[in-house]
């Protein structure tokens, strides 16, 4: 891959680096250090340099010896939600929910012990906490974490859980792994998660998952209220269940997409078409 550039300014790192990144996709959501190298067309030593000064910048995590990106791909030019056609799916359909229930509504999806926003349409409210594109908070404090979290398998999730947040709120001691865990196996039972003010003061939101063709759960959607403006019977009984249909109808329409007959073929060398 790297060594093609012709011109006198051209950076052999960085295209080197977006090689690497280039590496990941649907069939390769994790690589080993080989894989890595092979596909990028790089001895081993120069894919791990790359590799760790991604994991350093945030872009890519090591987990168990493999290496995976992260959401913080966004910063460069959306690339992360455009892949997977997520942005385009949602937006009507978060659109239309906004204007049923008159409160905001987000998709997160998970990034180590945090979740990251992706997508959202809001309003206008009183509510303490400013979110947009790429805002990262500690999954165990908001609806749509406890929503990714309960489809972690059980076996990972303390290792999810012990990853340090970048979300630069102070560490939460309101809950224990073991009532987290209780807390999750409720949420898997039951489809959706609510958190009550525990992010912040005022902030009370409702969330259920969104998930692929196959059935697995990759994002979250939620609706956040203001507390001394919504109860959670409210939250509950009125805007979860335009939420859950809202959710189920991006759900169907994602896995359509997915589905669609497109075929991308390898590109042709100049010298053999």
């Amino acid at each position: 891959m790297a060594g093609r550039g012709a011109g006198p300014e051209f950076v052999e790192a960085l295209a080197r680096g977006l090689d690497v990144l280039a590496c990941f996709g649907p069939a390769a959501r994790t690589m080993s250090l080989s894989e890595v190298a092979a596909a990028a067309g790089l001895a081993r030593p120069t894919a791990r340099r790359l590799l760790l000064t991604l994991t350093e910048l945030g872009y890519v995590r090591s987990d168990g010896g493999g290496f995976a990106l992260t959401p913080r791909v966004l910063d460069l030019g959306m690339a992360y939600v455009g892949s997977l056609g997520l942005w385009d799916v949602a937006r009507p359909h978060l659109e239309e929910l906004v204007a049923r229930t008159g409160e905001s509504s987000s998709m997160a999806q998970l990034d180590g012990s945090d979740i990251v926003y992706v997508a959202r349409v809001s309003v206008p409210k009183l509510i303490a906490l400013r979110v947009e594109i790429g805002t990262r908070f500690p999954a165990v404090q908001t609806s749509q974490g406890k929503v990714l979290l309960a489809a972690v398998p059980p076996e990972e999730l303390a290792g999810v859980l012990a990853q340090p947040s970048r979300a630069g709120l102070p560490p939460y001691i309101g809950t224990t792994e073991e009532q987290l865990r209780e807390e999750l196996t409720g949420v898997r039972a039951r489809g959706w998660a609510l958190a009550d003010e525990e992010l912040a003061p005022g902030v009370r939101s409702v969330a259920v998952p969104v998930r692929d063709g196959t059935g697995a759960v990759r994002a979250a959607m939620n609706v956040t209220v203001h507390a001394a403006e919504t109860s959670a019977d409210r939250l509950l009984g009125e805007h979860l269940p335009l939420l859950l249909r809202t959710a189920g109808e991006v759900s169907a329409d994602w896995a359509r997409w997915q589905s669609r007959p497109h075929v991308e073929l390898p590109r042709r060398d100049a010298g053999t078409a």
